[in-house]
């Protein structure tokens, strides 16, 4: 059995990923429209009708913004925590209990022949959490909306065959834009978003051997931009004597464009 993904979408206006193994092919973060989704997942020829379920990172609307629609058109199950379920419950719209499970905080649940952990991330929301990945010794961690990296975090995601990592902002470009001060100290805070500084510099203690590919997401459409974000990381992991471009891929996400569907080997 293979393990493939997709980053659908990602950024400020909404995310989605896609990961499959075997029978189990899962949305993970609904925070576009239904349409865009559906059009989203054409891209990488997967239909909403083979989804088996859709599992919630946090509340915020970039990425729930579809969750009811998706889960009601094609009656998939949603996972998220308690808290989480509380927070976006008046958000979706009117979810059947029948579809309705608990994800819990540093939980490991089995779908099949994938084990999904899910752990903490600081972010301004009711109790936020991401998800590693794995599947017949494969393993991919989805990491963003997180105000800095912690020690536990870079543990629970490290040895990933494939990253998909935050890189929000440039720190100059945020300070210097048109955002009130107020959202600037939000982002700019422990539990706001991640700079492309602090995403190369994490990277470094999170990289192993089995890394070979980083997915950099999650970025600004005011305050970065994929050149940009791209350089800084690249610049900071090749000083650390990391082999970018050959042993380890660095690649793009887009708010409006999946990338083509991967298949972790």
């Amino acid at each position: 059995m293979t393990l493939r993904f997709s980053v659908l979408a990602s950024g400020s206006t909404g995310n989605a990923f896609y990961i499959e193994s075997g029978e189990e092919k899962i949305l993970v973060d609904a925070g576009l429209s239904g349409k865009k989704i559906e059009g989203l997942l054409g891209q990488i020829d997967v239909t909403p009708h083979e989804l088996t379920k859709i599992l919630v990172t946090h509340e915020h609307s970039d990425h729930i913004k579809g969750l009811g629609i998706m889960a009601r058109r094609y009656n998939l199950p949603i996972y998220a925590n308690e808290k989480t379920w509380h927070a976006m419950e008046r958000h979706i719209g009117k979810i059947s209990l029948d579809q309705k499970f608990p994800f819990n905080m540093e939980e490991t649940r089995t779908f099949g022949n994938l084990d999904i952990e899910s752990f903490a991330v600081s972010h301004d929301a009711a109790d936020p959490m991401f998800y590693t990945f794995r599947s017949h010794g494969k393993k991919v961690s989805l990491v963003t909306d997180l105000g800095y990296v912690s020690e536990r975090i870079k543990k629970t995601v490290e040895d990933a065959d494939a990253l998909i990592f935050e890189a929000n902002h440039d720190v100059d470009m945020l300070r210097m834009g048109r955002y009130p001060w107020n959202t600037k100290r939000r982002i700019l805070g422990d539990s706001g978003h991640v700079s492309n500084e602090d995403c190369g510099l994490a990277l470094n203690d999170i990289i192993s051997d089995r890394t070979k590919r980083i997915y950099l997401a999650h970025l600004s459409q005011d305050n970065n931009m994929k050149d940009l974000a791209r350089m800084s990381v690249e610049n900071i992991l090749k000083e650390r004597g990391f082999e970018i471009g050959s042993r380890i891929q660095l690649h793009h996400t887009d708010p409006a464009q999946a990338t083509p569907l991967y298949e972790v080997v």
